[in-house]
């Protein structure tokens, strides 16, 4: 299989489209259910109980989503040569230590030192030994023109920048918490670092650049986005969720799976990392930013 770096997949059969369907519904159907019951609103922090209106968390997906389809890459002249055999294990060993994470997760409470231990085990631990017993058949990428790396690295400003400001301006912007006042600088950003590495960074190197990409190769590209958005959704149920498992799962697609959407094409369509990670990092500052100001 050759393709270009960042390629819309096609022609992998019914699976793809299946999972596509399925994905969507499901997540249609969280908000429908949730609706009917007369439980919009989302948790969005493991460390209180406080929710928002789900459609605050889709209104910035939504822009960045429509931003980055209308700002489209330059494609370099680089290509990736995929061992398909290879693929197709690496992306089912990283697809059960998603599936795993998640279950195990919920199962212990989601509590520490749990959830950091079964993190950098299953989503970090595990795929380095995979690809270190599969190293040869990595991608092979071919020479980057200066001018088209340059676009490729800067293109995505725009829904960046889009989310950005709906996030954290007017009506959906997140609400604050004072968690800045209670402790002094050095205790401030050491909190921040530490969140970043094992939130934003591990999360998005996970499922994004590793877990997504290999999808891709499997489904194509959507099918494969709507399924990490998906499976990144539900771990958040260990740590956020309530107790009633339906609302909790509910909550989690309509929340953390629509982000995850825009996540996913933010690194299908640019493949650089950098926005993943602001969007990510920016996303879980945000209380604690908004209420220093």
């Amino acid at each position: 299989m050759r393709d270009k770096v960042g390629p819309t997949f096609s022609g992998h059969g019914a699976p793809g489209p299946a999972v596509l369907v399925a994905g969507l519904a499901l997540i249609a159907g969280s908000a429908v259910w949730l609706a009917v019951n007369g439980a919009t609103g989302v948790r969005h922090s493991a460390d209180h109980h406080d929710t928002v209106p789900m459609w605050h968390r889709w209104i910035p997906a939504m822009a960045g989503l429509v931003l980055v389809r209308l700002v489209p890459p330059r494609e370099p002249s680089a290509t990736r040569v995929f061992a398909e055999r290879t693929s197709h294990v690496r992306a089912g060993v990283l697809l059960a230590s998603a599936v795993l994470f998640a279950v195990v997760l919920r199962l212990v409470g989601g509590g520490e030192p749990a959830h950091t231990v079964l993190k950098l085990t299953l989503l970090l631990a595990v795929p380095l030994v995979l690809f270190r017993l599969t190293r040869g058949e990595d991608p092979v990428v071919g020479p980057v023109s200066e001018r088209s790396t340059a676009w490729w690295r800067y293109g995505p400003v725009a829904p960046v920048a889009a989310w950005f400001l709906l996030f954290y301006t007017g009506p959906t912007a997140a609400p604050t918490s004072d968690y800045a006042a209670s402790v002094d600088a050095v205790s401030l950003v050491l909190t921040f670092a530490l969140v970043f590495a094992l939130n934003g960074l591990l999360e998005e190197v996970f499922y994004r650049r590793w877990l997504q990409t290999r999808w891709e190769g499997v489904l194509g590209r959507w099918p494969a986005i709507v399924l990490v958005s998906l499976l990144w959704a539900v771990w958040h149920v260990g740590i956020q969720g309530t107790g009633h498992l339906p609302t909790d799962l509910a909550s989690a697609l309509v929340n953390q799976g629509v982000t995850g959407l825009f996540l996913g094409y933010l690194w299908s369509r640019y493949r650089v990392m950098w926005p993943v990670l602001t969007v990510h990092g920016l996303m879980n500052a945000a209380p604690i930013l908004l209420g220093a100001l």
